[in-house]
């Protein structure tokens, strides 16, 4: 399954790059990119657990930039 969002609130290109990195070490997940410039995450990861990889990735954004968040 592949879906796009939104991130808010996110200020930094490194941070993205640091972001990205950490969402695809998720199990499940096949492919992870965060663009920067548009402020996009679109993930593609196994449909069954899908909700469970998005909050991983959300507590991962979190920790890497406290005021960054998923908007679905």
């Amino acid at each position: 399954m592949k879906k796009s969002f939104r991130l808010e609130n996110l200020d930094c290109a490194h941070c993205a790059a640091v972001m990205e990195n950490g969402i695809r070490k998720i199990e499940g997940v096949h492919e992870a990119s965060i663009s920067f410039m548009t402020r996009r995450l679109v993930l593609d990861a196994d449909e069954g657990r899908f909700p469970d990889i998005l909050k991983e990735a959300a507590v991962i954004c979190r920790r890497v930039e406290p005021d960054c968040f998923i908007k679905e």
